[in-house]
């Protein structure tokens, strides 16, 4: 089915996608495959869809894609396990390709997890993987046991498995050819719990079992490239834990259904780790967050309680304030008036979600692509980084054609069904909450009195100056990797270079003083505190300072920040003795507005032979350095220093 501005028309994705694999142009369409498969709307139960799409894709050739489209993501992902694997293979290809990402999959042997893992000279190690999945499953402790069995075997064979998974996760800490490593947590077949005849014992295997698992999570906490994924919700909304045919003669312990979602959640992770998690939730309000119609009924009459569809909604504004308090942005896009919208949010007694809730509130009558497009532009953010929640077809069909890059949530009008459909798809998964995320409501809150204050300046620069932006910066304290790798990998519009890096990277690049510079920008003004918003990296070589990357959160740009952190390192670096920076921007889709930075603080071009849209590159002599722009303060610096240079 293809999509226009007014709901769905022609073939199905599923039937366009078998189109051209008929054709042999899956290669060549490979662009399109994103769009055919969210136009699915497959909702809660879509693992099934993505697995169907995933047969489609089966065979396709990652080079020939990249040919024809060589700004596709690649996701390398190394799959081994206990037992046989391979059957993983389509439904994350399917889910992977949902989300704009290419597959380039690496498979282990059966049962040779342990050498693929370990052995430096494996295929799946020499793959460089960005996530290396090692499926677990009952046969990782039952293969261990003896032919006659008891609770107390299945302790020792645990403890056993235990052991080497938290030696497999500390060789992941590395970073050296696993990437990040994903385990999970292992269902208990029926098959084994009942050879136990007595309840007793099945009550003791259970508590042994369980406390594996909970073991088995808990390697998370001290292993900070380790992601375990519990089994134990997707087994509860799926089918069965296996297929006894397959388990028996193919070796295949997980059935179909559990490893689609499996796999759905495998895709979830590699866009956290490739920085695509999305940042803002907009909500459709009548028969979304309320029942009812608001013009309709006036705000007296919507209710989020004490019905049986009102509860549902309810338990859906809930799971939403929940989302909010983890760092989600909530915006608001109806077709209502403003007034009776914010009487409603203000005063209606069943309401969870508050005005103060929600950082954007777009109520009119407009077409909702366009409002999505402003709630981007004034929350500073990319539309693609938008998640749309609404229960009609007609909008969600307008929102995907003229703001493709939107994610859409087919809600419908089964409220009960709301929260499990916008939690399917882990548009806002993380690798790990920060304190940066559990204040960004209100950062942004703090953002329209700024935009206030700059509606009243007379100028620009006079605005900057009643700001009183302050900047502090230095090396990152202990506690604050994981929201420096966060920056780094989700900021694309001050992204010098378009890399990020993972939190155990930039660790072990701090822990490297006098040959790496790796500093943290924290900035404030006259409304609070923004936290950690910035980052430098930079090389210390041949007497000179190479700055690798700079990223700076979209939320302070225009302000002078990053011209002040120019400033201060390059007088720095020529009060260290260094004979000059150099620099070298890299053109992505998103960094055309930082392309001009580096010569607006004194850096000249190095050579003019770069391809158009190639790399440039840049250098300072450090014989005038600028001056920190006059509006800003800087509060701290701490410097690393080059390696000649004395203790």
């Amino acid at each position: 089915m293809t999509t226009g501005p007014t709901g769905p028309t022609g073939p199905t994705g599923l039937e366009r996608l078998r189109e051209l694999r008929t054709l042999g142009l899956l290669e060549k369409a490979y662009d399109e495959v994103p769009a055919l498969l969210a136009a699915e709307e497959s909702g809660p139960k879509g693992a099934s869809g993505a697995a169907a799409a995933g047969r489609l894709l089966a065979g396709l050739d990652p080079d020939a894609v990249l040919a024809h489209h060589p700004r596709t993501p690649v996701v390398t992902v190394a799959v081994t396990g206990e037992s046989t694997v391979g059957h993983v293979v389509d439904p994350l290809t399917g889910e992977l390709a949902r989300h704009g990402l290419l597959l380039r999959p690496v498979l282990g042997e059966h049962g040779t997890y342990l050498r693929d893992l370990t052995d430096p000279g494996s295929e799946l190690r020499e793959a460089a993987p960005d996530l290396t999945v090692c499926l677990l499953d009952a046969e990782t402790v039952f293969a261990r046991v003896p032919t006659v069995w008891g609770p107390e075997d299945v302790l020792a064979a645990g403890e056993e498995a235990l052991s080497r998974c938290a030696a497999l996760a500390a060789g992941a800490a590395t970073g050296t050819g696993t990437g990040t490593l994903v385990l999970n947590t292992v269902p208990l077949p029926r098959a084994y719990s009942h050879q136990l005849l007595d309840h007793r014992s099945r009550a003791l295997l259970g508590a042994v079992w369980r406390e594996f698992n909970a073991r088995m999570l808990r390697l998370t906490e001290t292993a900070p490239r380790l992601v375990v994924i519990d089994l134990e919700p997707l087994v509860g909304e799926g089918g069965p834990v296996t297929d006894p045919r397959l388990a028996r003669y193919a070796k295949v312990q997980l059935g179909a259904e559990l490893l689609a979602a499996y796999a759905r959640e495998v895709a979830h992770l590699a866009r956290a780790v490739r920085g695509m998690t999305r940042k803002c939730l907009v909500l459709d309000l009548d028969d979304t967050l309320w029942d009812g119609v608001l013009g309709e009924r006036g705000p007296d009459g919507v209710a989020a309680a004490g019905t049986l569809r009102g509860e549902a909604f309810g338990a859906f504004q809930k799971c939403v304030k929940q989302l909010g308090s983890q760092g989600v942005l909530l915006a608001v896009s109806s077709k209502n008036d403003e007034d009776q919208v914010l009487a409603a949010l203000r005063g209606h007694p069943d309401l969870v979600l508050r005005e103060g809730d929600f950082v954007r509130i777009n109520a009119n009558w407009e077409p909702k692509d366009s409002n999505l497009a402003d709630i981007a532009d004034r929350l500073d953010i990319a539309t693609d980084a938008l998640v749309f929640a609404d229960d009609s077809p007609a909008e969600r069909a307008r929102v995907r054609f003229g703001l493709p890059g939107v994610a859409v949530v087919p809600l419908d009008e089964e409220p009960a069904l709301h929260v499990t459909r916008l939690l399917a798809d882990g548009w806002f998964d993380t690798l790990r909450l920060t304190d940066e995320d559990r204040a960004r409501t209100g950062e942004y809150h703090r953002q329209r009195e700024r935009r206030a204050l700059h509606e009243k300046a007379g100028s620009h620069e006079e605005f900057l100056r009643d700001l009183g932006v302050r900047v502090e910066l230095g090396p990152p304290r202990a506690h604050e990797f994981a929201r420096l790798s966060q920056l780094t990998l989700r900021t694309n519009q001050f992204n010098l270079t378009g890399g990020g890096h993972q939190e155990s990277e930039l660790a072990e690049l701090a822990a490297d003083p006098d040959g790496r510079l790796l500093l943290a920008a924290r900035t404030a003004d006259r409304f609070g505190d923004n936290g950690l918003v910035g980052a430098v990296l930079g090389t210390f070589a041949d007497g000179a300072l190479h700055l690798d990357n700079m990223w700076l959160s979209c939320r302070v740009l225009a302000r002078g920040i990053e011209q002040a952190c120019l400033a201060v390192l390059l007088a720095r670096a020529r009060a260290l003795g260094l004979s000059a920076v150099t620099a070298r921007y890299v053109p992505t889709v998103r960094n055309h507005r930082v392309r001009g930075l580096y010569p607006s603080c004194g850096f000249t071009r190095i050579g003019t032979g770069a391809a158009e849209g190639g790399p440039l590159e840049f250098h300072h002599d450090l014989a005038r350095v600028p001056d920190v722009p006059g509006h800003v303060r800087i509060t701290e610096f701490l410097g690393g220093r080059p390696a000649d240079e004395p203790r």
